[in-house]
């Protein structure tokens, strides 16, 4: 098991129980190295002080907050740890809301809780009464010198903890909704059976990113010597006239069956193997 991100109580009115935090999901794709273009050997980044052109170790750096223009105050890790509240160790539940309530665009993050030994009835009884009920627990945390607010959700058995914006971190754009345009009853209703016709239950496992496999691909035409192809690229698209014009064809083609991804996959190396051939 990786290691844990967090550790400390969750505190839930008198009751109280041990647990970890471990990331829930990551960002994952192919990464590349710095090279030097002449000779392709990696580059190496030096931190140096402009003063006297010194480079520098890492336990030469200290963190400093400029108050005026290059002037800092100097800010010492111990002085941090005086400072972070009873959070840091403990989590408390504040409140508990309706999981409707909660907009999605505050979410940031996502851990799983796990309980320590001592921790595994009160988690338990938590889980299964939030699983059994339409809310949802908001606690303060903090890590990564930084105060959260979470949001606690039942999942699987176990609990999720997701990190939040603060309401002042949520952006606001002018202009941001429905343009006050007039919509037609019959083009409501055609927009509807269009979203029936594409409707769906949801399977992760179904989505992959597509530019990550292009560039594995690329990696290994490169490297057995070939000559790499560029993909279709999507057609210009036009400015819609006649709404319910285009979601009547939208609907039809919905309609048709799709050819699956493994179906793709098996003409796009028929063209392959041919053009090698």
């Amino acid at each position: 098991m990786a290691a844990s991100v967090w550790s400390g109580y969750l505190t839930f009115g008198l009751i109280s129980m041990p647990v970890r935090l471990f990331s829930g999901a990551r960002s994952s794709g192919i990464s590349f190295n710095q090279l030097h273009r002449t000779d392709h050997h990696r580059v190496k980044q030096q931190l140096i002080c402009p003063l006297d052109n010194q480079v520098l170790d890492r336990s030469d750096i200290v963190k400093g907050y400029e108050y005026r223009k290059d002037e800092y105050v100097i800010i010492e890790p111990d002085e941090i740890k005086r400072i972070e509240p009873k959070t840091a160790k403990t989590m408390e539940i504040l409140e508990f809301v309706k999981t409707s309530e909660v907009d999605p665009v505050y979410f940031e993050s996502s851990y799983y809780m796990l309980p320590e030994e001592a921790g595994r009835r009160p988690y338990a009884l938590l889980t299964k009464a939030l699983e059994q009920s339409e809310f949802v627990a908001i606690a303060k945390l903090t890590m990564h010198n930084r105060e959260y607010t979470v949001f606690l959700r039942p999942h699987k058995g176990g609990m999720m903890l997701h990190t939040m914006y603060y309401a002042e971190e949520v952006r606001e754009v002018e202009g941001f909704g429905a343009p006050e345009v007039e919509i037609k009853e019959p083009e409501i209703k055609v927009a509807h059976q269009l979203i029936e016709a594409l409707a769906g239950e949801w399977d992760p496992e179904k989505y992959h990113d597509t530019f990550q496999e292009n560039l594995k691909k690329l990696i290994e035409t490169k490297l057995e010597g070939g000559e790499v192809q560029a993909v279709e690229q999507p057609k210009k698209l036009a400015p819609v006239v006649d709404l319910m014009a285009a979601l009547k064809q939208s609907l039809e083609n919905a309609k048709k069956p799709a050819a699956s991804e493994k179906d793709v996959e098996r003409v796009a190396e028929g063209r392959r193997k041919s053009r090698r051939g």
